[in-house]
């Protein structure tokens, strides 16, 4: 089998009954879109101006304000229909996702089957053609279930009122730490009460969108365990501080059970509590925000609720607040006055906007639906099959030569920060360079957040999606990636063999001179436009 850099892969053969999967990705070398255009070539015929644009402005162009005129066409490609449904098409076999493999991989992403009915009611026209600015009255039942699926999180968490607008977990973040900003300055305390306290396990979006809002960050340390140390967090509380932000379980897999006694510490300080609920398909109807003593906590709609990531968006970090903060929500906030919904903008001490319009209302659509699909019991069903999943896993990975999982060593939550130190002590292989090797396998897996604090990280959480077998034949990648590289690891640090590319050249994405993030930014970087 010939690799990417024209060596000979000496893996050596797999037998039909193993589990490792035999993978090699399709290869197109697509050009971008804009590579292929012809000059004069269509794909559709753009249909003349409606009119009843032309009766209220004329021709349809001259007499529109100058504002919403272009200076100059669109630089669109020119290509056929054909050859676009060609293009794409070539373009899907050339990726992995959670519809071609076992995708329990990018781990704290709670990457999970999203039932393909929702995606027709998404792309149903009652939903796709919605505009943000219409009337409220033609758009009730858009509105209905948005207040419906916001009492469905309430009871799930025990806080009084949601907002959908946050467009992903960090801006709920960067909301959570906004409320907290404006809460104090309410009560005359904003200048006083300017430290924001979070621990090293948790996300950190929870500092960074701290630090925006200016806050001095304080980070609680972990014990021998990996727990946030208690007696820690009570040295550090004052009447300087604003908050505690926390991940419970946080991204380790580690679940604090004495989580209320850390937020009693913070209340009896002054200070609010914030829940990171990005990690809670393991919670659901299990254990709810209320009662472990927060004011607020957030639920990415895209990770817990069943949306698709879709590659970074469209996402919803759905924030969820006590009475006594509600408020302070960014508006609009949907409501009911027992006959209709509508928007409720007089919030007194609200934050304002976070995101334009309302958030992502394909994303609130998809979670109400399989809220509703699933029902209490099968929403507590969801969180203990996907703890079985992950502790059938847990089991099974540290039975693999070189792995661990550090802290701890007892049943994790819904996911597990494992380390290849000991892999890379013994042959030099990194988690980088398994990584790789699993994309000849049709797998993926994420490291972890930067700084790690875990060595050699790599992050799985398998949720409920999968079966036994799906998770054996993942566990099956690893072991036999991990065998390569204790009898011949020039195979694993050379991989991937079966991929589209080779190895990236990661130093240019330290390197903005380098980043091109549109095909006009590449014409210029290359003096080609």
């Amino acid at each position: 089998m010939k690799t990417s850099e024209g060596t000979i892969d000496k893996m050596k053969p797999i037998p039909r009954d193993h589990k490792v999967r035999r993978f090699h990705q399709a290869k197109w070398d697509e050009p971008v879109i804009f590579e292929l255009s012809q000059p004069g070539e269509r794909g559709v015929e753009v249909p003349p101006v409606e009119p009843q644009i032309v009766e209220t402005v004329g021709d349809g162009i001259s007499s529109l304000p100058d504002s919403l005129l272009r200076k100059k066409r669109p630089n669109l490609p020119e290509i056929s229909q054909y050859r676009v449904i060609r293009h794409y098409s070539r373009i899907s076999q050339e990726v992995l996702g959670s519809d071609f493999n076992v995708e329990i991989g990018q781990g704290t992403c709670t990457m999970k089957y999203s039932p393909k009915i929702n995606e027709r009611f998404v792309r149903s026209p009652k939903m796709a053609e919605l505009h943000p600015l219409q009337d409220e009255s033609t758009v009730q039942g858009m509105l209905e279930m948005t207040y419906q699926l916001d009492l469905y999180l309430r009871e799930i968490s025990g806080m009084d009122k949601f907002s959908f607008q946050p467009g992903s977990g960090t801006q709920a973040l960067f909301t959570q730490a906004s409320i907290v900003r404006k809460y104090h300055e309410a009560r005359g305390e904003g200048e006083q009460r300017n430290e924001f306290i979070t621990t090293h396990f948790s996300h950190p979006s929870q500092a960074a969108t701290a630090a925006v809002k200016g806050f001095k960050i304080i980070y609680v340390p972990a014990d021998e365990n990996g727990y946030p140390d208690l007696e820690a967090l009570k040295g550090l509380v004052s009447e300087r501080t604003a908050a505690f932000a926390v991940a419970n379980p946080e991204d380790t897999g580690i679940y604090n059970s004495r989580i209320k006694e850390f937020t009693d510490v913070v209340h009896a300080a002054g200070g609010l509590c914030c829940y990171d609920q990005a990690n809670a398909n393991g919670l659901l109807g299990i254990t709810r925000a209320l009662e472990a003593g927060f004011d607020m906590c957030f639920f990415n709609l895209h990770k817990t609720f069943s949306v698709p990531h879709a590659c970074g968006g469209p996402a919803t970090g759905a924030i969820g607040v006590t009475a006594e903060l509600a408020p302070f929500l960014p508006g609009p906030i949907v409501d009911f006055d027992g006959e209709r919904y509508f928007y409720k903008r007089d919030l007194k001490n609200s934050i304002g906007k976070v995101r334009s319009f309302y958030g992502v209302p394909p994303a609130v659509l998809r979670s109400y639906a399989w809220v509703r699909a699933l029902g209490a019991d099968g929403l507590r069903e969801v969180a203990e099959i996907a703890c079985l999943n992950n502790n059938y896993l847990y089991h099974k990975i540290l039975q693999i030569r070189g792995a661990s999982a550090p802290y701890i060593q007892g049943r994790r939550l819904e996911q597990v920060r494992y380390s290849w130190q000991q892999l890379k002590e013994d042959t030099g292989v990194t988690t980088y360079d398994v990584q790789r090797r699993m994309i000849d396998f049709a797998h993926h897996y994420w490291t972890s957040h930067h700084p790690y604090v875990v060595p050699e990280p790599f992050t799985l959480e398998p949720t409920e999606s999968y079966s036994m077998a799906e998770l054996d034949e993942y566990v099956a990648a690893l072991t036999h990636i991990s065998q390569e590289a204790y009898e011949n690891p020039e195979i694993v640090k050379t991989a991937p063999h079966n991929s589209t590319g080779h190895r990236v050249l990661e130093s240019v994405l330290d390197d903005p001179d380098q980043w091109c993030i549109t095909w006009r930014a590449y014409l210029k970087k290359t003096a080609q436009g």
